[in-house]
């Protein structure tokens, strides 16, 4: 199953991330941003306030925000 062991802020809505198979890279979220629970996360200062959640195995906010490690995969292999 992928994990996500790891996660860095970088410049702008940038992260860099780390998974369970070794690979890292960066994902850029700016444009994955919508919906309800995203909008509060278009604040750059709210969007850093992440944390790599112990339960998911991915990056989470604290108003439930978070995303699929799959899709962060992806989106790194981008």
């Amino acid at each position: 199953m992928l994990q996500l062991t790891r996660a860095e802020s970088l410049e702008d809505f940038k992260i860099r991330v780390s998974f369970n198979t070794g690979e890292t890279g960066v994902v850029d979220l700016r444009d994955d941003l919508w919906g309800p629970v995203f909008e509060p996360l278009k604040d750059p200062s709210a969007f850093k306030q992440f944390t790599v959640s112990e339960v998911l195995r991915t990056i989470s906010w604290e108003n439930g925000a978070d995303f699929a490690p799959e899709f962060l995969y992806d989106k790194m292999l981008e």
